[in-house]
């Protein structure tokens, strides 16, 4: 008994230390990003005034921590799919951002992004019923 005990403590804590494969995490875990642009469905291009005021970083336990200018807030992510993302609801603080801040777009949309693209090094999160694009660049 106490053997087949310590054998299970034992792998516990193997399978538990084990690094969590890139590919389950679609490359998009352990990564931090600043946002570039919105591209909407209709046209509309939104650049922030400062593209360090608008970050989301995907940890590999499925956390992903955001700032949205002058609020930040906690939440989660899941791949539903390839290249499918969901983010379960945000935590945000609600301090009320200056005039020209992309805040309340980020906000409002965050819950409608379905899917997720790497291309030339940029993250591309995707608006259901193609409504719109956010592009996102490393950050330093």
């Amino acid at each position: 008994m106490k053997r087949s005990l310590l054998l299970l403590v034992t792998l516990g804590l193997v399978v538990g230390c084990a690094p969590t494969p890139q590919v389950r995490l679609g490359g998009i875990g352990r990564t931090s990003w600043q946002l570039v642009k919105f591209q909407g469905g209709d046209g509309t291009v939104l650049v922030p005034d400062d593209k360090a005021k608008y970050t989301v970083a995907f940890a590999a336990d499925g956390n992903v921590s955001v700032r949205f200018d002058c609020n930040r807030g906690r939440g989660s992510w899941i791949l539903t799919g390839p290249n499918q993302l969901r983010f379960g609801p945000l935590a945000l603080t609600r301090a009320m951002c200056p005039p020209g801040s992309l805040h309340d777009h980020l906000a409002k949309q965050w819950p409608f992004v379905r899917s997720y693209t790497l291309k030339d090094g940029h993250l591309f999160l995707s608006l259901m019923a193609d409504s719109g694009s956010y592009e996102f660049e490393p950050t330093p």
